[in-house]
């Protein structure tokens, strides 16, 4: 017998959305919350402040920070003070939602991914997942990903479409912690 969503518990959480610059954090982080309260850009660091927005539903309320792209590639005091505020978002959030794009798990992913706290439940948001013509190549791909990671769940998406955004959103509820 299905549950009826009345009876849920609320539930209620930080959610951090983290990855590589240019995977589609703030396109995601906009769709989710209805808005846009996060500059979207081709452009790498077009975001450098936490940028937090939150969605209610009837049953659940959910802050999401949206961070800068983790820098691997470049030193400086810029790209030092992008990662500092990733790393500080991954200390105070219930919920982490790991962004890579469909079909590239690189360096600078692994990079962010090694970052996740053990303790904090991570979903794997497959972005851009549209993009892939030949859907079997997906399957090894997940494989090496999660191979190097206990993901909660994971989620293909596309930010820009919105495409299976409302069932991430569904699976990352699920997972905030009851109030």
């Amino acid at each position: 017998m299905k549950r009826d969503e009345a009876m849920d518990p609320p539930r209620s959480g930080m959610v951090a959305i983290v990855g590589r610059p240019n995977v589609g954090k703030s396109t995601l982080f906009n769709r989710m919350v209805g808005q846009k309260l996060s500059i979207t850009s081709a452009k790498p660091q077009t975001t450098r402040h936490r940028i937090s927005g939150i969605l209610t539903t009837d049953a659940s309320q959910a802050v999401f920070v949206d961070t800068p792209g983790f820098q691997v590639r470049q030193g400086g005091a810029l790209n030092r003070a992008l990662n500092r505020t990733v790393v500080q978002a991954l200390q105070a959030v219930d919920l982490v939602l790991f962004v890579i794009e469909a079909g590239r798990f690189q360096a600078a992913d692994r990079k962010v991914l090694a970052l996740l706290p053990e303790s904090v439940p991570a979903i794997l948001v497959v972005n851009k997942a549209d993009q892939v013509p030949e859907k079997a190549r997906m399957v090894p791909f997940l494989q090496a990903v999660t191979g190097e990671h206990a993901f909660t769940a994971i989620v293909p998406v596309s930010a820009r479409t919105g495409r299976n955004v409302a069932e991430l959103v569904r699976v990352l509820v699920s997972r905030l912690p009851e109030q």
